[in-house]
């Protein structure tokens, strides 16, 4: 059988072109991300559908997964030692602060109190000894603490613009949670404010824009757990991430990204049937998921259902230029052909829809060179060595760009 590349596809799915078969390689948009910006979302749906037909259990190893209370879970000390500090305060009495108010300041993730990390998602156990993680991970141990101080908590999925990644073979699109603080519900606490306060990276006046859906906390815990089994999916450890994707579900049957995620798993365990039963269970309850549409599409693709395909594709057609990825694979393309103008074209088009992605000033940057624009290229490498988080990566830039200097 004939095997293509993952971005031979991609780029072949998107000009219209017929899948090769035997291409396995398929297409994650994983909600939660962590991948919470790692912060992936999507939204959930009204309906729901019956989920024990989509579980097989036989194909996967048992793996024993933390449990939801876990996920929430602080230990004794250390909320004895938080309560224990809260009290000690003299701005609390000084300055009439309430416990909602002096919580948000704990927490402290616009004052560098809690540092981000992308593809971090922990429970809150954990996050309150490291103190980062990613919009997910600070999400849990604030409705953690919040819980120890009967703070009721409002949680918000942010329809932010999408922020791309790609990671060990899959697209991943990034999305956002955060949560609101209330005042305390205890009749031994006098509350001086009534405002409700944000907790999250970004200043509220950033979100502001967005439209916003109020979730529960199974709705986040799903989120949570689908964070972690695409964590784990990326790692290809298939039996974790099932594991982890079945906890999600059972959480919340309404959340459509979790579904898709265990189609994915399927399809890398080589059951494409399994797979596209939970396509189509997905898509039973949001079938304009794009998400789902796409990962359906290779699947039709690849075993010549060429009609069926096409009606997926037409839909999907409509978003592709949406994805700053297939600019980029056109980009590379070009690059190795040797068509640098043509190159230069795409990566300016890929940095348009998503000027944080490293890697595309790095190939603006090589191609400029190719041209002879060594200034340009000196210039977009020092943005890839700024954006780039990654120390092989930081590495590999650092040493092209001293190259390009001694030129």
């Amino acid at each position: 059988m004939l095997n293509i590349s993952f971005t031979q596809y991609v780029m072949r799915l998107y000009s219209g072109q017929q899948s090769d078969r035997g291409f396995i390689t398929i297409l994650l948009f994983v909600a939660f991300l962590s991948l919470m910006s790692g912060c992936q979302t999507t939204p959930k749906s009204n309906q729901t559908i019956a989920i024990e037909p989509l579980f097989h259990d036989e194909l996967f190893m048992p793996v024993d997964v933390i449990t939801p209370e876990q996920i929430y879970a602080l230990p004794r000390e250390y909320i004895a030692q938080v309560k224990q500090d809260y009290y000690k305060d003299k701005n609390i009495r000084h300055k009439n602060i309430s416990p909602h108010e002096w919580l948000s300041q704990y927490i402290g993730a616009q004052n560098g109190g809690f540092e981000y990390r992308d593809h971090f998602t922990r429970p809150a156990s954990i996050t309150s000894t490291v103190r980062e993680g990613n919009c997910m991970s600070l999400v849990v141990l604030s409705a953690a603490l919040a819980e120890a101080f009967n703070i009721p908590v409002e949680f918000q999925d942010i329809d932010v613009e999408p922020i791309w990644d790609k990671r060990g073979g899959f697209y991943l699109v990034n999305g956002h949670v955060n949560l609101f603080l209330s005042p305390a519900i205890d009749a031994n606490v006098v509350a001086f404010s009534d405002r409700k306060i944000l907790v999250d990276f970004l200043p509220e006046r950033a979100v502001r824009g967005y439209s916003k859906t109020i979730v529960n906390k199974q709705t986040l815990t799903a989120m949570y757990y689908n964070n972690v089994a695409a964590e784990a999916l990326v790692e290809q450890q298939y039996d974790l991430a099932y594991a982890l994707i079945k906890q999600s579900i059972k959480s919340d049957p309404s959340f459509v990204s979790s579904i898709n995620t265990l189609a994915v798993i399927y399809r890398h365990k080589g059951d494409n049937q399994k797979a596209e039963q939970a396509y189509r269970a997905a898509l039973a309850m949001d079938k304009e998921d794009m998400t789902t549409l796409f990962n359906l599409a290779l699947i039709l693709g690849e075993q010549d259902r060429l009609e069926e395909w096409a009606e997926v594709h037409k839909i999907l057609e409509l978003s592709r230029i949406n994805n700053p990825f297939y600019y980029y694979d056109m980009a590379q393309q070009a690059y190795f052909e040797q068509h640098y103008q043509e190159a230069l074209v795409w990566y300016k088009r890929a940095l348009a829809k998503a000027d944080y992605r490293h890697e595309f000033y790095f190939g603006l940057s090589r191609t400029y060179w190719a041209t002879g624009e060594h200034r340009l290229a000196q210039k977009n490498m020092q943005k890839a060595l700024a954006l780039t988080g990654d120390e092989d990566s930081k590495r590999r830039y650092q040493s092209k760009l001293q190259a390009m200097k001694r030129w």
